[in-house]
């Protein structure tokens, strides 16, 4: 066998955790062999590059709230430090915040929530729709029949993702992660154990230690070692307007009660999104206009009546990976499987949890002793059929 063909860590796709998780592992132990497999290394179907891009502080569990505590601290330092070969990365990071609008029957939850994130040291607040409307004055919550109330997260905000991605790609092969563009068709197993995987090209790889980043891809993937992951890719789909009113100020990522969201872009544009019940599984990348003129301009239109006039610029649709049992990340070894590890199932949360993810599973597979516990999101509770519980924000 040829020995290039062999690797300490085989990384299945190399978006941002199969990215951040060679960086991490390869800046622990810069001795370690580490492939990435990824498909597509222009990403023009990642989730990664698609996404409308949100970090947030505002959870209802715990871990999901220290996660993104490490992706604002790494985030606000990321040029300076993620800077390699002289090439500074422009990651565009604003902190422009996240609004929650509420119905009476959230609210508990809500303030709950919003409780242990201060308690966390997090910058949260309650909002009456007066306050909204002080700090946002173009927004009619009173337009959204039984608002009652918000919350503001400032620390929340948004970044380019696809100079963040580049930027732990380009550092994790200066690290001397190789990244080889093909697709995995089979993982490879004896007795219980990973030793590598097949792809596409007919190439084989050797390893003990397998990790399933590949997003929506995921469950197809883990199928071929005989795991089953409750991991579906819905299509979700993002569009940009140009309304004739601009605001005056930035707008925060505003999520109103119906799952309708939209915050402010480059120029005043206005990015928007909803996830619905309906939104079709599998692998479908069109996007329709018909949704936007149909579901989303009155829904915009009805809480921000300056913006009824407006232009549609264009739209697209990315994959959620989204975990069918909780809504949260599958992250660990599988039971049944040794040397298999998943980074799974974040269901649109990703992005924001790369960092704490990458560098978690560095710790678990060098050994090291995990800088946060995240065991809670351990594969176990899928085998179990044991969801993790929590109210209000997922």
């Amino acid at each position: 066998m040829d020995s290039s063909t062999l690797y300490d860590v085989i990384i299945v796709g190399g978006g941002i955790m199969g990215s951040t998780t060679a960086y991490y592992l390869t800046q622990k132990d810069p001795r370690m062999k580490v492939a990435v497999i990824e498909r597509d290394l222009a990403y023009t179907r990642a989730s990664t590059t698609l996404s409308m891009v949100n970090a947030r502080i505002q959870f209802s569990l715990k871990q999901n709230v220290q996660i993104s505590q490490f992706a604002f601290d790494v985030l606000e330092n990321f040029e300076e430090e993620m800077t390699v070969n002289d090439n500074r990365p422009n990651i565009a990071y604003h902190r422009e915040g996240n609004l929650f609008l509420y119905k009476e029957d959230a609210v508990p939850d809500a303030k709950a929530a919003m409780a242990m994130q201060q308690e966390l040291g997090c910058q949260v607040a309650w909002w009456t729709p007066e306050e909204v409307r002080q700090h946002y004055p173009l927004y009619a919550p009173e337009g959204v029949e039984g608002i009652v109330g918000a919350t503001f997260g400032a620390q929340d905000g948004h970044f380019d993702a696809y100079a963040v991605l580049m930027a732990y790609k380009a550092n994790a092969r200066a690290q001397s992660t190789a990244y080889i563009e093909d697709t995995v068709t089979e993982l490879l197993a004896e007795n219980a154990r990973i030793t590598g995987l097949k792809t596409a090209s007919g190439e084989t790889y050797k390893s003990a230690v397998v990790i399933n980043c590949a997003g929506a891809w995921c469950t197809e993937l883990a199928k071929t070692a005989g795991v089953s992951l409750p991991v579906e890719p819905t299509k979700r789909q993002c569009f940009c307007v140009d309304p004739a009113v601009k605001s005056d100020r930035p707008l925060p990522l505003t999520i109103l009660p119906s799952g309708f969201y939209f915050r402010t872009e480059t120029g005043g544009l206005i990015l928007m999104g909803k996830s619905m019940a309906e939104d079709p599984v599998g692998y479908d990348f069109t996007w329709d206009q018909n949704r936007f003129m149909e579901i989303m301009w009155p829904e915009l239109a009805e809480f921000v009546p300056a913006f009824e006039r407006l232009k549609l610029i264009r739209g697209w649709a990315g994959l959620y990976a989204v975990n069918t049992l909780d809504g949260n990340a599958i992250l660990g070894q599988w039971p049944e499987l040794q040397g298999f590890y998943l980074a799974n199932g974040f269901s649109g949360h990703g992005l924001q949890q790369g960092p704490a993810v990458g560098r978690y599973l560095s710790e678990l597979i060098t050994g090291a002793a995990p800088t946060m516990d995240l065991s809670i999101f351990s594969p176990q509770r899928i085998l179990e059929g044991r969801p993790l519980a929590e109210g209000g924000i997922v």
